[in-house]
């Protein structure tokens, strides 16, 4: 159960919380369950007076990263996707108190809609799914790896490591795993063949 939180120590909490993100998602850091559900709680009280408004990225951004999270994870017959675990929300809350992580999705969003337009003539989110599934086919993958593509290749990596992160750290994504409660976890490690199924099931 978390504390009641005043709204200076909520934004203190989010920076450290942020901060932790970036060092995990990166590998050389550990993001507690705890931080985690408290960055999907902060979530949910954003939209419990109406649908969730962006706090670090733009509307094209955020419909790119919605976009993005969804085909990393998405529905299918076992459990809830990436959208209804909110991933997104998860992702822009950590940007929006923290300056590295912000950066880091601004400039990879804005890499992968320039390059679906020279590609494609549309931005990710509005391009059809095959156009959509092709650009991630290249930038799924570190054997792509070449001068062009390498700001995707990396950005896809940050980008699927946190979704996953927010995917796991959810109600939704205990519900997959079938996860009773954190007991005395101090933190909390996606389990290997889940993270192998999130994989399978996104077909990237």
């Amino acid at each position: 159960m978390f504390k009641i939180l005043d709204d200076v120590s909520r934004r203190d909490a989010l920076r450290t919380i942020g901060a932790s993100a970036a060092l995990t998602a990166s590998g050389t850091g550990v993001l507690t369950l705890d931080a985690a559900q408290h960055v999907h709680q902060e979530a949910a009280s954003q939209k419990a007076s109406g649908p969730y408004k962006p706090k670090a990225l733009n509307a094209q951004e955020y419909r790119s990263l919605r976009r993005l999270a969804e085909m990393i994870i998405p529905p299918d017959a076992k459990s809830k996707g990436a959208i209804e675990a909110g991933a997104p929300e998860y992702i822009d809350l950590l940007c929006a108190n923290n300056g590295e992580l912000k950066e880091i999705y601004t400039g990879g969003l804005g890499w992968l809609d320039r390059e679906m337009k020279k590609r494609y003539g549309a931005l990710f989110a509005d391009a059809k799914p095959e156009q959509q599934t092709a650009m991630l086919d290249l930038i799924a993958y570190r054997k792509n790896d070449s001068p062009a593509l390498a700001p995707g290749i990396r950005f896809f990596t940050w980008a699927r490591n946190m979704v996953v992160d927010a995917f796991y750290t959810s109600k939704t994504g205990f519900d997959d795993l079938g996860f009773m409660g954190n007991g005395a976890m101090a933190e909390f490690k996606v389990p290997q063949e889940a993270m192998d199924y999130a994989l399978k099931r996104s077909g990237l």
